[in-house]
């Protein structure tokens, strides 16, 4: 038999299926995954700095509540790579799943942030010179593209590019193959299909994140043509967070119940938004959550958040997922 092959059963087996034993691409991406969550802890402190450096440019108060989610994101980020990087130099299943997951999602939000960049960008370096100081030099056209050319390759190598590999890699059946004959005993991630586990993992993420946004946003959130603030818009995020625990744990058992209360909440938030921000800018929901009137006017000057751009960009992000939850329904049954 080929040196480079191995087998996840006994030889003496007929039933056996021959794979490529890619145990050391599995060290690789390992190690690559731990140097990705070490990045993504030094842009932490880096937020951190970035919020100061612009409240001392600006001269408003540093904002501490709208950097904790960045900070949280980065910092759950980092922990998550380090440890499924070592899963995956381990050859551990559950770190192949994980990996998997956390690749196809790199790569969905890279396709909707380069589309999203596409549309936005051009308008924001399109403004850029009305919001400069008087008697600053207009940058000339072909130095603004330049600046939009560059932007789209660092962004197209980090968005796309490096998610594919990812995803090329750890979808290989040599790879699975390989996790399944060195951990043999089946856990956690194998109890769902991974799409499903993968929308499981995002509500989970989604939870805290929720929890923490009386902090960071004074508890503003937008319900059915209005603000709610203060206590009551407290108790709606602590029952959003709710909803999304029970909606995942429901989910990750493949009960369809989990299934449809998930498809009539995601419904009724696209509804609630789109009715608020019908009505509402979205500069008032900043003023709100205290952003200093100085920031305002400075995401103001940019011009993007003027006219719908909330309704489209709801729309636009909201109408692909409710697709992703068609897609995964056929691994629902009845009630369990």
């Amino acid at each position: 038999m080929d040196a480079n092959r191995s087998m996840p059963m006994n030889e003496q087996n007929p039933g056996a299926i021959l794979f490529k034993d890619r145990s050391t691409g599995l060290v690789v991406f390992g190690i690559l995954t731990i140097m990705l969550g070490c990045l993504s802890g030094l842009l932490v402190p880096l937020v951190l700095l970035g919020q100061v450096m612009a409240a001392t440019t600006t001269n408003v108060p540093v904002n501490y509540g709208a950097m904790l989610p960045g900070m949280v994101i980065y910092g759950v980020l980092a922990v998550a790579l380090v440890w499924m990087g070592i899963g995956s130099i381990r050859a551990q299943r559950w770190a192949r799943a994980l990996l998997l997951v956390f690749s196809w999602s790199w790569l969905g939000l890279g396709v909707f942030e380069m589309i999203a960049m596409a549309i936005i960008m051009p308008k924001a370096m399109g403004n850029l010179p009305a919001t400069g100081t008087t008697g600053q030099p207009v940058s000339p056209a072909a130095v603004m593209d330049g600046v939009l050319l560059v932007m789209f390759l660092v962004f197209g190598v980090i968005f796309i590019i490096l998610p594919g590999i990812w995803t090329f890699f750890y979808n290989s059946p040599h790879v699975k193959a390989t996790c399944d004959a060195r951990d043999p005993v089946a856990n956690w991630t194998d109890a769902c299909p991974l799409p499903v586990l993968g929308l499981c993992l995002w509500l989970w993420f989604a939870v805290p994140m929720l929890l923490i946004m009386p902090i960071a946003a004074h508890g503003v959130m937008p319900f059915f043509g209005m603000f709610l603030t203060g206590v009551p818009g407290v108790l709606f995020g602590l029952g959003l967070a709710a909803l999304w625990g029970y909606c995942s744990w429901l989910l990750y058992r493949l009960d369809r119940r989990g299934w449809w209360l998930f498809f009539f909440a995601i419904c009724a938030g696209l509804a609630s938004t789109v009715l608020t921000f019908a009505r509402h800018n979205i500069l008032e929901m900043y003023r709100l959550m205290d952003y200093p009137e100085a920031q305002i006017e400075q995401i103001q000057k940019t011009g993007l958040l003027e006219g719908n751009w909330m309704i489209y960009l709801m729309l636009c992000s909201t109408l692909p997922f409710l697709g992703y939850l068609f897609f995964i329904k056929r691994y629902f049954r009845g009630k369990s």
